[in-house]
């Protein structure tokens, strides 16, 4: 039986978890760690994360390695800023979870933005420390320039 508590927490740590990867122009450096240590489970030996948007298509197996293929990026960038705009849905049972939402993001560059829209599917486990991602699979689609317009804040 699925405890709806669970089914909430998750669903708040997955809504929460797509802020994580906000950026303001001016932020201080981004540490994947600091950001996302409440959230991966950093001493799991069978991690699995993957993100197409990365452009080397590489599947990580510790949020560590995680975090090094996506802190170059986010410290060079000027600002993302997110909207979900589907879910979270969540199953829970015991302790494993699956979650999955899209939101929608500007990406801003120094060289130009690009709008895009992500499904985002993550499986949970329930450590001591609470629920920790170990799989996560985000498939992005390119907008075209300007879809996101009024859909997204401008500034902090």
């Amino acid at each position: 039986m699925t405890d709806l508590n669970d089914e909430q927490a998750i669903a708040e740590l997955h809504s929460r978890w797509v802020f994580g990867w906000e950026r303001d122009d001016g932020d201080a450096p981004f540490d994947f760690r600091r950001t996302f240590g409440e959230f991966y489970d950093f001493d799991s030996p069978d991690v699995r994360l993957y993100d197409d948007f990365d452009a080397e298509q590489r599947v990580a197996t510790t949020a560590a390695r995680y975090g090094s293929i996506w802190e170059p990026a986010f410290r060079e960038m000027v600002s993302a800023h997110h909207v979900v705009d589907d879910g979270p849905y969540v199953m829970a049972d015991h302790d494993l979870a699956a979650s999955t939402l899209t939101f929608v993001a500007r990406i801003t560059m120094p060289d130009g933005t690009t709008d895009i829209r992500t499904t985002t599917s993550l499986v949970w486990r329930r450590t001591p420390d609470g629920w920790r991602i170990v799989r996560e699979h985000n498939s992005t689609k390119v907008l075209p320039a300007g879809d996101l317009d009024g859909v997204l804040r401008v500034g902090p």
